[in-house]
């Protein structure tokens, strides 16, 4: 079965993998007080351009969003996020299971629009019963966002304003990250997301890594004792050294943003194979992550040699789909591809 199911259905880049191998037996300090977490935290602050950002790493996406949103926020507070939001739709609770609401905000093409945020927040603190209601302490992105879609410097500059004027941070989860970065229609860097951000993330499970987050706080507001709230979320892990020696892997030798622009190039051969075929795309993605109109009838006669994922019901005989590319993405997958959809045209 070929799959294009996800960008983590594979284990780790082999560079990522030679390295953890080659220090496997290394006697190191547990709970990412080693010498490879530290390299790596080094690397990352090279490359985010700003040296006083301060740097900790989580094991997964989910567990990043749920740790960060749950120690930023006071016990009065939610978090905004777009209602197609990966925390609103895609986290099983996660964050209402820390004891935050998610309070949603209106999205176009996945994304928060900055007028809608903008009059949330204002309807929010107008309305006279504001102190029996859950606070907005906190807005949530991602980027690229769960289309696939990315979010221009002016948008992000806007978001950042906004967030700014009403004093709450702004949260980036950057669990594709590396997509974003490397597509061919991003105007943004890591140096522009470190400004504009109060923490972010760099994704490493679903580019390149077997697990790991990398995450960024850029205005020297880590949390009191993050390490302590960490643990006691039961996200720290004994071994650190695992995400550590990853890290410092994948920002070595620019691996990190080669793994980005390969997933990405094949994720523009790929488009060219659907348009070949006549398939429509129910979003125009620029990433490695693609949405695609199928006929219900086709679709199930293709899941019988392409793995791909189920996104969301189109209308009564037609499906939205997702395909997604990765470093692991293969030529020979991309003619399976192409020979699957010959045969079901």
């Amino acid at each position: 079965m070929t799959s294009f199911e996800s960008d983590y259905i594979a284990g780790a880049h082999p560079l990522v993998l030679k390295r953890l191998v080659e220090t496997n037996l290394e006697s190191l300090s547990g709970y990412g007080a080693d010498i490879y977490c530290e390299n790596a935290k080094e690397k990352i602050k090279s490359a985010v351009g700003k040296p006083d950002v301060q740097v900790e790493f989580l094991a997964g996406g989910t567990q990043t969003n749920a740790v960060v949103i749950s120690a930023m926020l006071s016990d009065y507070e939610g978090v905004v996020a777009a209602d197609t939001g990966h925390i609103s739709v895609h986290e099983a609770g996660a964050i209402e299971y820390t004891g935050h609401e998610v309070l949603l905000v209106k999205e176009e093409n996945g994304k928060i629009i900055p007028q809608e945020l903008e009059k949330y927040l204002t309807d929010f603190y107008a309305d006279d019963n504001h102190e029996h209601m859950t606070f907005p302490g906190m807005v949530y992105i991602s980027h690229p966002t769960e289309y696939g879609t990315l979010y221009t410097k002016s948008e992000l500059e806007s978001i950042s304003g906004i967030c700014h004027q009403y004093e709450i941070p702004l949260f980036m989860d950057g669990a594709r990250l590396g997509y974003g970065l490397m597509s061919k229609e991003s105007d943004l860097s890591l140096k522009d997301i470190a400004d504009l951000t109060d923490v972010f993330y760099i994704g490493g499970t679903k580019v390149g890594a077997l697990c790991g987050e990398a995450v960024v706080f850029t205005k020297n507001n880590k949390p009191k004792h993050f390490l302590t709230s960490v643990k006691k979320r039961g996200a720290l892990l004994a071994k650190g050294r695992l995400l550590g020696v990853q890290f410092d892997a994948l920002f070595t030798d620019d691996l990190y943003y080669k793994i980005g622009r390969f997933a990405i190039d094949m994720a523009e051969r790929m488009k060219k194979i659907f348009v070949d075929h006549g398939l429509k795309f129910y979003i125009d993605s620029p990433t490695n992550q693609q949405f695609v109109i199928l006929d219900n009838e086709r679709m199930k006669k293709m899941q019988e040699r392409v793995a791909f994922s189920y996104w969301e019901k189109y209308d009564e005989t037609h499906t939205v789909v997702r395909f997604a590319t990765s470093w692991s993405t293969t030529e020979e997958d991309l003619k399976i591809l192409d020979d699957v959809l010959r045969s079901t045209d």
